[in-house]
């Protein structure tokens, strides 16, 4: 869709994007370069260095930059010693296509996008020399911070060429990522086997301990030091079973050695640690640990446990001014001005953050229950509490019972009995009605039978509530482990059919006014309850006519999982006031862009929409989340024609009006404020600002909000592009709306970073992921349109219970 028209005063913010003064003018030629034998990536580049400095006559003088494409193993042989270099003219890039575009007089061609991508090539090829480089990121050792067990946090630098409003620029930001500690492999045995230093070592491994190390080296790349003047390299292959002194082996005289004894008088260097295994590497060469040095600049690809992805979360979270500054290091570290590649190509690159235009969005009032003292509140720098304030519609709680995943000794039943009275207390205060005040207290095995316990403590609310059928049974958990969480969610969910608030009990020992707060606000959801909504005139657009808000979620396989599920959740609102909404949850291959089953996914909310509030949604907006922006209009032509399906199957001539929005969170786009005055306490822009120029596309309807108060480091702003709209949106109106829905999510007190539907879609996928569904498609030819579907019991699904 074209932009609209835009309202409001504008302000000036600092964005992480930096102008490209000055533009190639020639034609960019684009060969296809081959070489043989394959090699890996390193050594590629360093042939064709070498072929670019031998042919520089040849050449005309000019410095190539080449385009990596795949990856050969690291080759067990030798490299050869010669290479056979082909070269065939591909195409000739014109960036006159590329100057039509920026200025709004052409569309994305081919051409163009060949343009910006040989731009990316030429910002990346000298840095990609100098450090490793994945994709786009650079990343340095300097600042790098150790983690644990041998491994260490790096800091990178993102940059990438974007076509704006009548300009190029380069986009960059930070990035980080995990590598292995260069240097002595026995220093990161030790480190692996948390022990303070080597010498810990002498006692030797036990077998699971040599287990735990071979699983965290295999594959490490290594050299040996034993002749520093031929230094060899190697591939971890595993471990020996027995230490150096006890592997005997035969030397061409048939004389029997240990690698101990070998070591002493082979190389006249005596093992510090011949109790420890060797390590195998090729041709069953046999080395000990204390012999290996780790090969730097090695990336750890394994995921990260709890504790190192907190710890990595902290390193990689600057607050908006740190961020900034390390921007600039990053800028200086690229060090365009003096890029020889750059200048024979005839581009120039601000070395100043970009100063663009912003507006801030006015903040809507929220409204509670009319009997509470404050019913209406506009809330201050993104964030409200329930202080003197009552759900809009509070639930009644009649049945319910308390299990305790812990024992007497570490929660007693009086500091559980204490929690329950704050907790009933706060529910109360903010208009439930919790007519059991009582509620039964059960203790099970957190890892024993759970389908046995949550049935017990549902057989219990039963009982004590004479026959009625429990509404709740609140769990308390003994730490954060989600293996238990998920184990309660999907037998409460699927099996027996009842609501279940899991908390944690270092929250119960002293109950917080807020957390209880919190708490209450999600039991009420789960109950059938509503908090808050917006006053008619902060969405008018849903007051106008019967609309029908939706938004997806989506969870992919983890990387590495090439035969994982793909969890696919449509949330749709189910009332004219968007203040509660209904799931359809689908599974489907891993990794497909597409929503398989989305015209029937549709077709169940819009009834769903009719059989709660007994009219016909006139409009639809859709919020589609995850997406690549290469895949809008494939994905739009798709999806588009899904939903007009679901409205015709339904009646041959309903044919609402529909909005179709893509968003996206996975960017490097950031906000900087200028004047404190439009800064929050966390020092980022504050919530509403919005900018749609500048530093959007040329042309077309797209925007950045931010909607959120910052927390913790640098706020992410949400990107939002319209690709289909038959509602007559203007860029204020859809950007208002937007924003104004942030405030309506129903888990807590503060404006979030994306539209709710999208929000809920998400938290009930990834809900479904914890159902560890074990449907495996056996047709591989038409795994694409598979599709199952499957979610809670019927009676849950009238509720929000992914919330």
């Amino acid at each position: 869709m074209k932009r609209p028209g835009i309202e409001n005063e504008p302000i000036k913010v600092q964005t992480n994007f930096f102008e490209v003064t000055k533009l190639p003018k020639m034609k960019i030629t684009h060969y296809d370069v081959t070489i043989s034998p394959e090699v890996p990536p390193r050594l590629n580049r360093k042939v064709f260095a070498c072929f670019s400095e031998e042919n520089k006559n040849v050449l005309g003088g000019v410095k190539p930059v080449e385009l990596e494409k795949g990856s050969a193993p690291m080759t067990k042989t030798r490299p050869p010693q010669g290479f056979k270099i082909v070269i065939r003219k591909a195409r000739d890039i014109d960036m006159e296509d590329l100057f039509q575009f920026l200025n709004a007089k052409g569309n994305m061609t081919n051409n163009c996008k060949m343009a910006i991508n040989a731009m990316n090539i030429i910002i990346r090829h000298e840095i990609s020399a100098k450090y490793p480089t994945l994709r786009n990121p650079f990343y340095t050792p300097q600042g790098a911070t150790s983690l644990r067990e041998g491994i260490e946090a790096w800091q990178g630098y993102y940059q990438s060429a974007r076509p704006t409003m009548g300009k190029m620029m380069i986009n960059i930001d930070l990035s980080a990522t995990t590598f292995y500690e260069g240097g002595p492999l026995i220093q990161m045995v030790a480190k692996i086997l948390g022990l303070r230093s080597p010498n810990d070592l002498r006692r030797g491994l036990s077998d699971m301990e040599r287990q735990k190390v071979e699983k965290r080296i295999k594959n490490l790349r290594i050299n040996d030091n034993h002749r520093p003047e031929n230094k060899r390299k190697f591939k971890i292959e595993k471990l020996t079973q027995t230490s150096a002194s006890d592997i005997m082996f035969d030397i061409d005289n048939g004389n029997k050695f240990n690698v101990e004894t070998y070591f002493q008088d082979k190389y006249n260097r005596r093992l510090l640690y011949p109790f420890l295994p060797c390590v195998i590497a090729r041709k069953n060469i046999h080395l000990p640990i204390e012999v290996c040095d780790v090969i730097p600049e090695q990336r750890y690809m394994r995921k990260l446990d709890r504790n190192l992805s907190d710890k990595m979360t902290n390193f990689a979270r600057q607050n908006p001014t740190i961020r900034a500054n390390r921007i600039q290091t990053g800028l200086n570290i690229l060090n365009y001005q003096d890029n020889e590649y750059l200048k024979q190509f005839g581009m120039e690159i601000s070395n100043n953050m970009a100063v663009v235009n912003a507006r801030i969005l006015p903040t809507p009032t929220i409204q509670y229950h009319q009997s509470s003292r404050e019913s209406h509140v506009r809330p201050n720098g993104g964030s409200w509490n329930l202080r003197d304030k009552k759900v809009i519609n509070g639930a009644t709680l009649n049945s319910w019972s308390v299990l305790a995943f812990l024992s007497y000794k570490d929660l007693p039943d009086q500091a559980i009995k204490f929690f329950v009275r704050e907790l009933i207390t706060t529910c109360q205060d903010t208009g439930m009605n919790i007519s059991e005040r009582d509620p039964s207290i059960c203790r099970e095995n957190p890892i024993g039978d759970i389908k046995e316990s949550l049935t017990k403590a549902w057989l219990k609310a039963r009982n004590k509530a004479r026959g009625v059928k429990p509404q709740l049974i609140l769990c308390i958990l003994p730490n954060t482990g989600s293996d238990l969480y998920a184990k309660i969610k999907r037998v409460s969910d699927t099996v027996i059919g009842v609501a279940t608030q899991c908390v944690q009990s270092t929250h119960t020992r002293k109950p917080k006014k807020q957390y209880c707060a919190n708490v209450c606000l999600k039991m009420n959801i789960k109950l059938g309850g509503e908090n808050s909504f917006l006053i008619p005139k902060h969405i008018q657009f849903l007051a106008d006519e019967p609309t029908i808000l939706m938004g997806t979620g989506v969870t992919h396989p983890s990387p590495g999982d090439n035969e994982g599920l793909s969890y696919v959740a449509l949330c749709g609102s189910v009332n004219v006031k968007a203040s509660r909404y209904a799931v359809s949850i689908r599974v489907q291959c891993g990794r497909t862009e597409l929503i398989a089953d989305l015209a029937n996914m549709v077709k169940e909310l819009l009834k769903t929409f009719y059989q709660t509030c007994g009219l016909k949604p006139k409009k639809i907006l859709f919020y589609r989340n995850g997406v690549s922006k290469s895949q809008f209009m494939y994905v739009l032509e798709s999806e588009l024609a899904a939903i007009k399906a679901a409205c015709q199957s339904l009646e041959a001539d309903y044919r609402p009006t529909i909005t179709f929005v893509v968003i996206q969170k996975r960017h490097h786009t950031r906000f900087f404020p200028i004047e404190k005055k439009n800064a929050d306490k966390s020092g980022n822009c504050l919530p509403g600002t919005v900018v749609d120029m500048d530093i959007t596309h040329p042309f077309e309807f797209d925007f950045y909000l931010l909607s959120h108060a910052g927390l913790h480091g640098t706020s992410r702003p949400t990107y939002y592009q319209v690709l289909y709209d038959e509602n007559g949106f203007d860029a204020n109106r859809l950007q208002t709306l937007s924003y104004n829905l942030c405030h309506t999510y129903v888990r807590c007190t503060r404006a979030v970073s994306l539209v709710p539907p999208v929000y809920y879609a998400r938290l009930a996928a990834t809900r479904a992921r914890l159902y560890s569904f074990s449907f495996r498609n056996t047709d591989t030819e038409s795994s694409e349109s598979v599709a199952i579907n499957f979610g809670a019991v019927e009676e849950l699904q009238k509720v929000m219970y992914f919330i």
